[in-house]
């Protein structure tokens, strides 16, 4: 079976600013984490999968990218020199050390797997320990940027909960990314190699993953078609994400209401990058998706 989507890294340069701007748009967000490398975060929890807002906070303790060393909080700042926006897709795992040995057989990922732990701000207000493991991926036909695979190596019950997953605009969860590419099939041996399943491939796109889980990469004209007024770009990206909602008509009310702009274009609410800071959303009714 294929991999299951865990989060998405969505890059910004205030990390405030971009939480006023999400919740404005009806997602429930936890408060700030603080990383022992430099970044610090805000979530957006779904049942199971998020999104994480990140900003570099501490450049001091930013750690060099080394050979065999990747550098989460570095290729974050570096990706922050060109914009805003998803800069890294992560899969669930339950071991991370294995994957990233796997990742370094198959030629997707040389790199050591990286532990860390931080604390976790509760709803009581409370803090716990919380601590993960990652195994790293990179395609070189990829640049600028990165995944992962997450491990978290805590009692579940101390990250996940249910009072941060419940959001004004319905989100359930995260069902799909899109990535833009000029030439979709070029990606097909490392994405499959990534997701540990096949791709199926139509011209001009791409899909690998299950309805829930899927990753679908759409060359220049299928872009157009699904993401009008999408500016693209020749180097593959991360440019929209699907989350399903819980009633459609209850999430263009919360949207009207917050008077947020958005299109609905066949059962799908869709909402451009520069409202999200650089990555465009689409709402669809969970029993859709």
């Amino acid at each position: 079976m294929p991999r299951r989507l865990d989060h998405l890294v969505i890059c910004v340069h205030d990390l405030e600013q971009a939480a006023l701007a999400w919740q404005r748009l009806g997602f429930n967000l936890t408060p700030t984490g603080v990383h022992p490398f430099g970044t610090s975060n805000r979530v957006a929890q779904f049942a199971d999968n998020f999104v994480e807002l990140l900003a570099v906070t501490d450049d001091a303790l930013v750690p060099p990218a080394t050979p065999g060393n990747f550098s989460f909080a570095a290729h974050n700042r570096d990706f922050l020199k060109q914009a805003e926006g998803m800069s890294m897709l992560v899969l669930h795992t339950s071991d991370a050390h294995a994957d990233a040995a796997r990742f370094k057989a198959e030629g997707i990922g040389a790199y050591a797997p990286f532990d860390f732990g931080r604390d976790a701000v509760l709803p009581d207000g409370g803090t716990a320990r919380v601590a993960f493991s990652l195994a790293f991926a990179t395609d070189p036909a990829m640049l600028g940027i990165a995944f992962f695979t997450c491990q978290q190596r805590h009692p579940p019950e101390l990250f996940w909960k249910p009072d941060y997953q419940r959001h004004a605009n319905g989100a359930a969860r995260v069902v799909e990314v899109v990535m833009s590419a000029e030439e979709p099939a070029a990606h097909r041996g490392f994405l499959e190699r990534l997701m540990e399943g096949p791709a199926e491939l139509a011209p001009g796109r791409m899909t690998i993953g299950d309805s829930d889980n899927r990753i679908t990469l759409l060359g220049p004209s299928e872009l157009a078609r699904r993401l009008p007024g999408l500016a693209s770009s020749s180097s593959p990206g991360f440019c929209a994400a699907r989350i399903a909602v819980a009633d459609l008509d209850a999430t263009r009310r919360a949207l009207e209401r917050s008077g947020v702009g958005f299109a609905t274009t066949g059962g799908v609410l869709r909402i451009p990058p520069a409202a999200t800071h650089g990555l465009a959303l689409e709402f669809v009714d969970q029993e859709a998706s």
